[in-house]
């Protein structure tokens, strides 16, 4: 079986052997392009890094969304709101829970109410349509405050 797997890489290889090498006509090409220039100062989602013979700390090596949130609390700002949904009460048709968002779409889950009635459901809330839980019967409904349908675009 090794001999099977080794047969086609000797033949590649006594072929290479015969054939004149090509790779000396081959001409590399080198492109640049000028750096953009701008205004705005772009966000610092790179941290500096640690110092050579030092131990790098969360706030030096964090990126993107972590340094963020870092940065956020060395500030006192809280970044990402974890604070509960209103279970005081049941959302209704009329009035429902309404739901803080910057995009079309979260991911919500309902305990119930009063908290924990009934196990967590989780449901996909959209800015079209409400949810009602299947459990309680309470009715949920996103507040969107993005831009637009879409706050980022897929290419």
């Amino acid at each position: 079986m090794f001999a099977a797997a080794v047969r086609p890489a000797a033949l590649v290889a006594r072929r290479a052997v015969f054939k004149p090498a090509r790779a000396a006509l081959a001409a590399r090409t080198l492109s640049t392009s000028a750096a953009r220039r701008s205004e705005h100062a772009t966000p610092q989602i790179f941290g500096e890094g640690a110092k050579a013979g030092e131990i790098p700390t969360d706030e030096n090596q964090a990126t993107g969304l972590e340094r963020l949130q870092i940065l956020g609390a060395i500030e006192g700002v809280e970044v990402f709101d974890q604070a509960p949904l209103d279970s005081s009460r049941i959302g209704t048709l009329a009035d429902p829970i309404k739901v803080f968002s910057l995009e079309p779409e979260r991911i919500i889950g309902c305990t119930g109410s009063p908290a924990e009635s009934h196990e967590l459901l989780w449901m996909n809330l959209t800015s079209q349509k409400n949810r009602r839980c299947p459990e309680c019967g309470s009715v949920y409904a996103l507040d969107n405050q993005g831009a637009g349908e879409h706050s980022h675009e897929h290419h």
